[in-house]
């Protein structure tokens, strides 16, 4: 986990060493019911989360992303402005 202050706004960033998602998978990781291939029958969920937390942050005038490579994990980012 990472933060750094840059042009009145905060990026925070989450890295992990898991599987890495594709880029067709990047492409909808944050769409509501979404769940990767890989995942999807071996993982509990529902597949909201990554959609609640980009909502959460574009209330808040931020952005959130992820950056990833299959078999070299996943960094995910989100931008928040500061006060």
């Amino acid at each position: 986990i990472r933060a750094a202050a840059e042009d009145g706004s905060v990026r925070i960033s989450i890295k992990d060493t898991g599987p890495g998602i594709s880029p067709q998978g990047q492409a909808h990781v944050f769409e509501r019911y979404y769940r990767g291939p890989d995942s999807a029958d071996r993982v509990p969920g529902t597949g909201m989360g990554l959609a609640i937390a980009r909502d959460i942050v574009e209330a808040h005038g931020g952005r959130i992303w992820v950056e990833s490579a299959p078999g070299q994990g996943s960094e995910f980012f989100f931008t928040l402005q500061s006060i």
